[in-house]
């Protein structure tokens, strides 16, 4: 998508993507998202409007953005996102306008979000690339919700089963291009990172070919 001439910046390209990253708790994807982040210079993370409590570790803007009940619904019912969900009481979102504006820019836009929202995504962007990162097993998916040492058993026990209810959702929706096993959790980065790079490289080679048909 390319951006207008007229409003054009310096740091502008014609390379831009929306990525998906989806994954059930324990399968690595935010540190696997975030390292994806830092190997592409011009990656921006698309940052989700919530109503859910503010802690003091938050930051505004970075973490989340954090609006109230009655904001959140006034969004919805502007069509302000491109997708949104209930999770556990609280509502999460990702800003439409300014993933466009990111993707009009010809930025790497990274979404973080479940399958549900994933699903949303590509029927407003059916171009965007999505991963979905796996536990190598169930019982080493189990192993890290545990080490995690965060919750009691009861919760961890209803993370694994809601985990396990994604991946088969992940293995069925048809949605997802690549899946990525994260039982090295380095080699799953790598892979990750070939795999955006490769499709950015794709594409730009099938843009290529349609203006060289396009100038004939």
């Amino acid at each position: 998508m390319a951006p207008d001439a007229l409003n054009r910046l310096p740091t502008d390209t014609d390379d831009g993507m929306v990525l998906v990253i989806s994954g059930p708790s324990g399968a690595g994807k935010t540190t696997i998202t975030r390292a994806v982040e830092r190997a592409f210079g011009d990656a921006v993370f698309s940052v989700s409007a919530t109503t859910r409590a503010r802690t003091p570790a938050d930051v505004e803007g970075v973490d989340y953005h954090f609006v109230s009940e009655e904001e959140f619904s006034r969004m919805v019912e502007g069509d302000e996102f491109l997708e949104h969900a209930g999770v556990y009481g609280k509502r999460y979102g990702t800003p439409r306008g300014w993933v466009m504006e990111q993707l009009r820019r010809g930025r790497l836009v990274i979404l973080e979000i479940d399958v549900q929202g994933a699903i949303n995504v590509k029927r407003s962007l059916p171009e965007a690339f999505s991963i979905f990162v796996l536990p190598p097993n169930e019982e080493e998916l189990l192993r890290r919700l545990r080490d995690r040492r965060r919750e009691d058993e009861s919760r961890i026990q209803a993370r694994f089963s809601q985990a396990r209810n994604e991946i088969a959702a992940a293995q069925t929706c048809g949605v997802y291009d690549r899946f990525i096993v994260n039982d090295n959790l380095e080699s799953a980065i790598n892979e990750a990172i070939t795999q955006v790079r490769a499709e950015r490289a794709r594409r730009r080679e099938q843009a290529r070919a349609r203006d060289a048909s396009g100038a004939r």
